[in-house]
């Protein structure tokens, strides 16, 4: 079966899912396994797909990428994450938040930091959640104190992907207390790793995704130029909703990749075991599980190319991005839950790729936005 075909895709994106497809072919799926259980970081992985020009690819050609538009990296996601979600999340991840500087920085800072992320020769990551704060992000409390001709930054970040490896981050920061308007105390700022005042380490063995590595940073007084300022300050609060409505549409592709996953694997299971003296498919039971299956995951699909289609044309976008991640990620969890049962006993050993999707499935309902935050958006920025 083919739960992700290429019917839904616009014909431009086509060329790039075969890529992404042949890509986690060779490259992801014959390595998910071992990636998961030991816990390591793919760095050979990530290589080969910058090599395959796969990764950091959505940066403009004028700054060294492809120029991925929207529906071709969500065609990507959903191949990368059906074959390894963990293994998928650290090649995405090495260019996180790349977006927000060569959309809103200047000709500098692209040239600085976004290039060699284009190039293979850096990596990036994006600092907002905070160890007691995550979806509230007029909430977050780490400071940036304008000195001069810097910025000094003090505070906490919690789940940075490649907090530790990358070169260097997008660091959101509060540099207001407006309490009239809390949506204007909060800036974006480019953070090379090796500055003084900044530490980051692991955040201990996680349940799932484990092939991806998420840090906890501390600033101490960590001083960064001026020019590390994104756009305005007191803009960063507008500038990461806009990125985050692009962003879910990302995570969406995770939830289809995973949920087409859960499918193919209860799909063989259920018809190649046998209980009673007959294939466990034989049952009408079985049989309404797996439709069932199949019209939560095609219409959470639809939705998503729909939505799609709708951010990358700013046509409502919040709405439709939180539409779009939380139908998902939600389909995601259900179709593993339901391919577990159809596992039976043998679901929660390790060595079957359903523990891990299992496992995998219950983290995109979180990041990028809680669900419950999601329903808020959905709720009031109703067309």
């Amino acid at each position: 079966m083919d739960l992700l075909d290429e019917q839904l895709v616009p014909d431009h994106a086509r060329e790039i899912k075969a890529e992404a497809r042949e890509f986690a072919r060779d490259h992801i799926e014959p390595n998910a396994q071992e990636y998961f259980q030991a816990g390591n970081y793919p760095e050979e992985i990530l290589e080969a797909g910058r090599d395959a020009g796969l990764v950091a690819q959505d940066i403009p050609e004028e700054w060294g990428g492809r120029g991925f538009d929207l529906a071709q990296l969500l065609a990507l996601t959903e191949e990368f994450y059906r074959a390894d979600a963990g293994i998928a999340l650290t090649l995405q991840l090495a260019s996180f938040g790349c977006e927000i500087t060569y959309e809103h920085g200047t000709d500098e800072q692209c040239e600085e930091y976004i290039r060699p992320v284009a190039e293979g020769e850096q990596r990036s990551g994006l600092a907002v959640s905070e160890p007691e704060t995550g979806s509230d992000l007029a909430g977050m409390q780490t400071r940036a104190e304008r000195d001069g001709d810097e910025y000094v930054i003090n505070g906490e970040k919690y789940w940075v992907g490649n907090g530790v490896e990358a070169d260097w981050i997008t660091v959101y920061a509060r540099t207001g207390n407006n309490e009239d308007n809390p949506y204007g105390n909060h800036s974006l700022f480019i953070v090379p790793t090796d500055t003084d005042g900044y530490d980051a380490e692991h955040i201990p063995e996680k349940m799932a995704m484990r092939a991806s590595k998420q840090a906890h940073i501390e600033f101490d007084d960590c001083r960064i130029p001026a020019d590390n300022l994104i756009g305005a300050e007191g803009a960063g609060f507008m500038l990461l909703a806009d990125f985050f409505n692009h962003g879910r549409i990302a995570v969406a592709g995770h939830g289809l990749g995973l949920a087409a996953a859960a499918i193919e694997e209860a799909w063989e299971f259920t018809h190649d075991r046998e209980e009673f003296g007959r294939t466990i498919s034989d049952f009408q039971s079985v049989q309404h599980g797996l439709a069932d299956m199949l019209l939560e995951f095609e219409s959470a699909r639809t939705l998503t190319w729909h939505a799609c289609e709708n951010v990358a044309n700013r046509d409502d976008a919040g709405y439709w991005a939180a539409m779009a991640k939380t139908k998902t990620t939600e389909t995601t969890v259900d179709v593993a839950e339901q391919a577990m049962q159809f596992h039976g006993g043998r679901s929660i050993l390790d060595e079957r790729r359903i523990a891990r999707v299992y496992r995998d499935a219950r983290v995109p309902v979180i990041y990028e936005g809680a669900n419950e935050i999601q329903r808020n958006l959905i709720y009031r920025q109703q067309p």
